[in-house]
Protein backbone atom coordinates (compact mmCIF):
# COMPACT_ATOMS: atom_id res chain seq x y z
CA UNK A 1 0.00 0.00 0.00
CA UNK A 2 2.80 2.38 0.97
CA UNK A 3 4.65 1.66 -2.30
CA UNK A 4 1.44 2.33 -4.26
CA UNK A 5 0.98 5.70 -2.55
CA UNK A 6 4.60 6.66 -3.23
CA UNK A 7 4.24 5.65 -6.89
CA UNK A 8 1.11 7.79 -7.23
CA UNK A 9 2.85 10.77 -5.64
CA UNK A 10 5.84 10.35 -7.96
CA UNK A 11 3.56 10.17 -11.00
CA UNK A 12 1.66 13.26 -9.88
CA UNK A 13 4.92 15.14 -9.42
CA UNK A 14 6.08 14.16 -12.91
CA UNK A 15 2.77 15.28 -14.45
CA UNK A 16 2.89 18.64 -12.62
CA UNK A 17 6.52 19.21 -13.60
CA UNK A 18 5.80 18.35 -17.22
CA UNK A 19 2.84 20.75 -17.25
CA UNK A 20 5.04 23.69 -16.35
CA UNK A 21 6.50 25.82 -19.12
CA UNK A 22 10.27 25.83 -19.52
CA UNK A 23 12.13 28.65 -17.79
CA UNK A 24 13.56 30.93 -20.49
CA UNK A 25 14.84 33.64 -18.13
CA UNK A 26 17.62 35.82 -19.58
CA UNK A 27 20.10 38.35 -18.19
CA UNK A 28 22.58 40.79 -19.76
CA UNK A 29 24.12 44.11 -18.72
CA UNK A 30 21.12 46.16 -19.85
CA UNK A 31 18.21 43.68 -19.76
CA UNK A 32 16.85 41.02 -17.43
CA UNK A 33 13.85 38.81 -18.23
CA UNK A 34 12.62 36.71 -15.30
CA UNK A 35 9.99 33.98 -15.23
CA UNK A 36 7.33 34.67 -12.59
CA UNK A 37 4.63 32.16 -13.56
CA UNK A 38 3.90 29.63 -16.31
CA UNK A 39 2.78 32.29 -18.80
CA UNK A 40 4.33 35.47 -17.44
CA UNK A 41 7.78 37.08 -17.31
CA UNK A 42 8.94 40.40 -15.98
CA UNK A 43 11.34 42.57 -18.00
CA UNK A 44 13.81 44.90 -16.31
CA UNK A 45 15.84 47.69 -17.91
CA UNK A 46 17.67 50.75 -16.56
CA UNK A 47 16.82 54.44 -16.93
CA UNK A 48 19.52 57.04 -16.25
CA UNK A 49 17.95 59.97 -14.40
CA UNK A 50 19.25 63.27 -13.02
CA UNK A 51 17.40 63.05 -9.71
CA UNK A 52 17.64 59.33 -8.85
CA UNK A 53 20.65 58.07 -10.83
CA UNK A 54 20.42 54.72 -12.63
CA UNK A 55 16.92 53.40 -11.94
CA UNK A 56 15.81 49.78 -12.58
CA UNK A 57 12.43 49.76 -14.37
CA UNK A 58 10.05 46.80 -14.51
CA UNK A 59 7.54 45.68 -17.12
CA UNK A 60 5.44 42.57 -17.71
CA UNK A 61 5.20 40.04 -20.56
CA UNK A 62 2.23 37.63 -20.67
CA UNK A 63 1.84 34.98 -23.36
CA UNK A 64 -0.29 32.10 -24.58
CA UNK A 65 -1.02 30.32 -27.85
CA UNK A 66 1.75 31.98 -29.84
CA UNK A 67 0.80 35.51 -28.76
CA UNK A 68 2.24 37.94 -26.19
CA UNK A 69 1.16 41.23 -24.62
CA UNK A 70 3.67 43.55 -22.94
CA UNK A 71 3.00 46.13 -20.22
CA UNK A 72 5.33 49.15 -20.46
CA UNK A 73 8.17 49.35 -22.94
CA UNK A 74 11.78 48.98 -21.90
CA UNK A 75 13.39 52.38 -21.37
CA UNK A 76 14.65 52.85 -24.95
CA UNK A 77 14.32 51.50 -28.47
CA UNK A 78 17.47 49.37 -28.35
CA UNK A 79 16.39 47.33 -25.33
CA UNK A 80 12.83 47.20 -26.67
CA UNK A 81 14.22 45.54 -29.80
CA UNK A 82 15.94 42.96 -27.58
CA UNK A 83 12.71 42.20 -25.72
CA UNK A 84 10.73 41.82 -28.94
CA UNK A 85 13.39 39.45 -30.33
CA UNK A 86 13.48 37.48 -27.06
CA UNK A 87 9.70 36.98 -27.17
CA UNK A 88 9.88 35.81 -30.77
CA UNK A 89 12.94 33.57 -30.40
CA UNK A 90 12.54 32.18 -26.87
CA UNK A 91 8.76 32.08 -26.40
CA UNK A 92 8.01 31.54 -30.10
CA UNK A 93 5.31 34.21 -29.81
CA UNK A 94 4.26 37.27 -31.76
CA UNK A 95 3.81 40.45 -29.71
CA UNK A 96 0.22 41.53 -30.41
CA UNK A 97 0.14 44.63 -28.17
CA UNK A 98 2.12 46.86 -25.82
CA UNK A 99 0.26 48.79 -23.10
CA UNK A 100 1.67 51.89 -21.39
CA UNK A 101 0.61 52.24 -17.75
CA UNK A 102 1.23 56.01 -17.59
CA UNK A 103 2.84 58.76 -19.61
CA UNK A 104 6.38 58.81 -18.15
CA UNK A 105 9.50 57.84 -20.10
CA UNK A 106 9.95 54.54 -18.25
CA UNK A 107 6.65 53.36 -19.79
CA UNK A 108 6.86 54.72 -23.35
CA UNK A 109 10.59 55.25 -23.98
CA UNK A 110 10.86 52.31 -26.37
CA UNK A 111 7.60 52.75 -28.30
CA UNK A 112 9.26 53.48 -31.65
CA UNK A 113 10.73 49.97 -31.73
CA UNK A 114 7.28 48.44 -31.26
CA UNK A 115 5.77 50.69 -33.93
CA UNK A 116 8.61 49.76 -36.29
CA UNK A 117 7.50 46.12 -35.90
CA UNK A 118 3.86 47.18 -36.48
CA UNK A 119 2.92 46.20 -32.95
CA UNK A 120 -0.11 48.27 -31.82
CA UNK A 121 0.32 50.34 -28.66
CA UNK A 122 -2.43 51.16 -26.16
CA UNK A 123 -2.86 53.67 -23.34
CA UNK A 124 -5.55 55.71 -21.65
CA UNK A 125 -6.66 58.72 -23.67
CA UNK A 126 -5.32 60.91 -20.88
CA UNK A 127 -1.90 59.23 -21.18
CA UNK A 128 -1.84 59.90 -24.91
CA UNK A 129 -2.66 63.58 -24.32
CA UNK A 130 0.10 63.94 -21.71
CA UNK A 131 2.68 62.25 -23.96
CA UNK A 132 1.81 64.59 -26.82
CA UNK A 133 2.13 67.57 -24.47
CA UNK A 134 5.54 66.43 -23.15
CA UNK A 135 6.83 65.45 -26.61
CA UNK A 136 7.31 61.83 -25.46
CA UNK A 137 6.66 58.84 -27.77
CA UNK A 138 2.88 58.55 -28.16
CA UNK A 139 0.79 55.34 -27.94
CA UNK A 140 -1.50 54.77 -30.92
CA UNK A 141 -4.80 53.50 -29.53
CA UNK A 142 -6.67 55.12 -26.66
CA UNK A 143 -9.22 53.87 -24.13
CA UNK A 144 -10.98 55.48 -21.18
CA UNK A 145 -10.84 53.46 -17.96
CA UNK A 146 -10.52 49.81 -19.00
CA UNK A 147 -9.05 47.72 -21.81
CA UNK A 148 -9.72 43.98 -22.23
CA UNK A 149 -7.59 41.94 -24.60
CA UNK A 150 -7.02 38.26 -25.35
CA UNK A 151 -3.57 36.70 -25.47
CA UNK A 152 -4.06 33.28 -27.03
CA UNK A 153 -7.03 31.91 -25.08
CA UNK A 154 -6.29 33.88 -21.91
CA UNK A 155 -7.65 37.23 -20.80
CA UNK A 156 -5.51 40.22 -19.96
CA UNK A 157 -6.78 43.60 -18.81
CA UNK A 158 -5.66 47.13 -18.01
CA UNK A 159 -7.74 49.35 -15.71
CA UNK A 160 -7.79 52.76 -14.03
CA UNK A 161 -8.79 52.98 -10.34
CA UNK A 162 -7.79 56.51 -9.48
CA UNK A 163 -4.87 58.92 -9.28
CA UNK A 164 -1.61 58.28 -7.45
CA UNK A 165 1.85 58.36 -9.01
CA UNK A 166 0.23 60.29 -11.87
CA UNK A 167 -3.30 61.34 -12.84
CA UNK A 168 -3.44 58.69 -15.57
CA UNK A 169 -1.80 55.62 -13.96
CA UNK A 170 -3.34 52.19 -14.58
CA UNK A 171 -2.54 48.62 -13.52
CA UNK A 172 -2.40 45.47 -15.62
CA UNK A 173 -3.83 42.10 -14.57
CA UNK A 174 -3.47 38.55 -15.87
CA UNK A 175 -6.40 36.69 -14.24
CA UNK A 176 -5.42 33.09 -15.10
CA UNK A 177 -2.23 33.31 -13.08
CA UNK A 178 -3.26 36.10 -10.71
CA UNK A 179 -0.35 38.31 -11.74
CA UNK A 180 -0.64 42.09 -11.33
CA UNK A 181 1.57 44.71 -12.91
CA UNK A 182 1.20 47.67 -10.60
CA UNK A 183 3.59 49.94 -12.45
CA UNK A 184 4.77 53.05 -10.62
CA UNK A 185 1.49 53.23 -8.70
CA UNK A 186 2.76 50.35 -6.53
CA UNK A 187 5.95 50.55 -4.45
CA UNK A 188 8.32 47.78 -3.48
CA UNK A 189 8.43 47.10 0.28
CA UNK A 190 10.63 49.64 2.11
CA UNK A 191 10.81 51.99 -0.92
CA UNK A 192 10.69 55.76 -0.50
CA UNK A 193 7.95 57.82 -2.15
CA UNK A 194 10.16 58.41 -5.20
CA UNK A 195 9.26 60.78 -8.03
CA UNK A 196 6.30 62.92 -6.96
CA UNK A 197 6.47 65.53 -9.74
CA UNK A 198 3.09 64.51 -11.18
CA UNK A 199 1.66 62.72 -8.14
CA UNK A 200 -1.57 63.03 -6.19
CA UNK A 201 -0.38 61.87 -2.76
CA UNK A 202 -3.76 62.48 -1.13
CA UNK A 203 -5.60 60.19 -3.54
CA UNK A 204 -2.87 57.53 -3.72
CA UNK A 205 -3.78 55.32 -0.71
CA UNK A 206 -7.50 55.26 -1.62
CA UNK A 207 -6.64 54.23 -5.19
CA UNK A 208 -4.51 51.29 -4.03
CA UNK A 209 -7.16 50.31 -1.47
CA UNK A 210 -9.67 50.01 -4.33
CA UNK A 211 -7.24 47.81 -6.26
CA UNK A 212 -6.67 45.56 -3.25
CA UNK A 213 -10.44 45.10 -2.84
CA UNK A 214 -10.92 44.43 -6.57
CA UNK A 215 -8.26 41.69 -6.72
CA UNK A 216 -8.34 39.82 -3.38
CA UNK A 217 -6.80 36.67 -4.91
CA UNK A 218 -3.74 38.28 -6.51
CA UNK A 219 -0.59 36.21 -5.97
CA UNK A 220 2.19 38.18 -7.69
CA UNK A 221 2.53 41.98 -7.65
CA UNK A 222 5.15 43.71 -9.82
CA UNK A 223 6.02 47.31 -8.88
CA UNK A 224 7.28 49.84 -11.40
CA UNK A 225 10.68 49.74 -9.72
CA UNK A 226 12.25 47.24 -7.33
CA UNK A 227 11.56 43.76 -6.05
CA UNK A 228 8.55 41.71 -7.10
CA UNK A 229 6.32 40.48 -4.27
CA UNK A 230 2.72 39.81 -3.29
CA UNK A 231 -0.09 41.79 -1.62
CA UNK A 232 2.43 43.08 0.93
CA UNK A 233 3.39 45.64 -1.75
CA UNK A 234 -0.20 46.93 -1.87
CA UNK A 235 -0.32 47.17 1.93
CA UNK A 236 3.05 48.93 2.07
CA UNK A 237 2.03 51.47 -0.60
CA UNK A 238 -1.21 52.27 1.22
CA UNK A 239 0.68 52.73 4.50
CA UNK A 240 3.44 54.83 2.92
CA UNK A 241 1.06 57.39 1.44
CA UNK A 242 -1.31 57.40 4.41
CA UNK A 243 1.45 58.83 6.60
CA UNK A 244 1.26 62.55 7.22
Amino acid sequence: MKKHILSCLFLLTCICTHAQTEDKSFKSDDLEVQKISDHAYSHLTYLQTESFGKVPCNGLIVFDGGEAVIFDTPVDDATSEKVIRWVEDSLKCKVKAVIATHFHEDCVGGLKAFHKHRIPSYARNETIAFDKERKFPVPQKGFDDRLDLKVGKKKVLAAFYGEGHTRDNIIGYFPDEKVMFGGCLIKEVDATKGNLADANEQAWPATVTKIKAQYPDVKVVIPGHGKIGDTALLDYTIKLFSQK
